[in-house]
């Protein structure tokens, strides 16, 4: 565990120690946080570097657990109080709240699509017949199949694990003929432009909660927990939630081949109503189950929670549950 200072520590109040994972991508996105952080706080803040086991693993994430195996160290290290607060990526949070910690806030999201990066600047259609397709991601390999075998098109999707340069190296090396990664990951480390195409969610929905952050700290930490309420985003907050809580009703974990992405629409003046959308399906695309609902914007979390179960119950009444045991790529 590695500690890196903050450049405005002062003689007054400690440090806040802010929880990151090493990666690049991580630290891009505590950053950010950190620098709320400080704004309503008024407090240095210093990153503490943390090694998780989804980051020395090489095995599939499908077979180690899902994107949950991100996190754990993270809450252990908050446990134990060697740090004071950590930043998730929301997709990678399991959706079971567990007992000590807080969910204290969830800024702003960014764009929640998936974005392809492919040879020769193609688009998704433009890709010849046999390309492969790198993803760790079985949410993302159900429905490319499925969207390919729309129009004709096969394809070969490849399981693939690393950071985002590993990924997108895959690609530069003629390995794969491209890669599908999160538009979030991307912007927030001022590659979006490498992309040649953002996937439409009316071809691809994202992992629940894809695109926000999670702030997290100790649920005894009363005093922060209270000022860490700042940066949370009410209309982001009652997305996320709707659809997460249809991912813990479908009874899927962060590895399951879900999607689900609430959009909150309006007449252009104000906002009236939000879609929750959902889908779950095999991995070879052959068998998807998609559904959405809408209803008035939720007044509260536990009314985007309902939402959410109310879409599960009737994407299972179509036979969503025989199909959530496909999650090995």
């Amino acid at each position: 565990m590695n500690a890196t200072p903050s450049p405005t520590a002062s003689g007054g109040s400690p440090p806040l120690r802010l929880g990151t994972r090493r990666s690049a991508l991580a630290m891009a996105q505590s950053g950010l946080v950190a620098d709320l952080v400080r704004e309503v706080t008024g407090r240095p803040v210093e990153l503490v570097e943390i090694t998780t086991f989804g980051d020395t693993s090489r095995e599939h994430l499908a077979q180690i657990g899902g994107a949950g195996v991100f996190v754990s160290a993270l809450r252990e290290a908050l446990l134990r109080g060697e740090i004071d607060l950590a930043v998730h990526s929301l997709k990678d949070l399991p959706t079971a709240e567990p007992e000590g910690l807080a969910l204290a806030a969830v800024p702003r999201r960014e764009d929640p699509r998936d974005a392809l990066i492919a040879r020769d600047g193609l688009t998704f259609a433009q890709l010849p017949p046999g390309s492969r397709i790198g993803t760790g991601s079985p949410r993302r390999a159900a429905q490319l199949n499925a969207w390919a075998r729309s129009f004709g098109l096969d394809i070969d999707t490849v399981p693939i694990r690393g950071n985002v340069d590993t990924r997108i190296g895959y690609v530069r090396s003629g390995r794969l003929d491209a890669v599908v990664l999160a538009a979030a990951g991307l912007i927030r480390l001022g590659r979006i432009g490498e992309a040649t195409e953002l996937l439409d969610v009316d071809h691809v929905l994202p992992a629940p909660g894809q695109g926000a952050l999670a702030v997290e700290c100790a649920a005894s930490s009363v005093a922060l927990a209270a000022r860490l309420v700042e940066l949370d985003d009410p209309s982001t907050r009652v997305a996320v939630t709707a659809e997460r809580s249809l991912l813990a009703a479908l009874e899927a974990g962060c590895s399951a081949p879900v999607g689900a992405l609430a959009d909150l629409l309006g007449d252009g003046q104000a906002v009236t109503e939000m879609r929750l959308r959902g889908v779950v399906g095999t991995l070879d695309g052959t068998t998807l189950v998609q559904l959405s609902t809408t209803g008035p914007v939720p007044a509260s979390p536990s009314q985007a929670a309902d939402l959410g179960r109310v879409l599960a119950a009737e994407m299972l009444a179509k036979g969503a549950a025989g199909l959530m045991g496909e999650r090995a790529l």
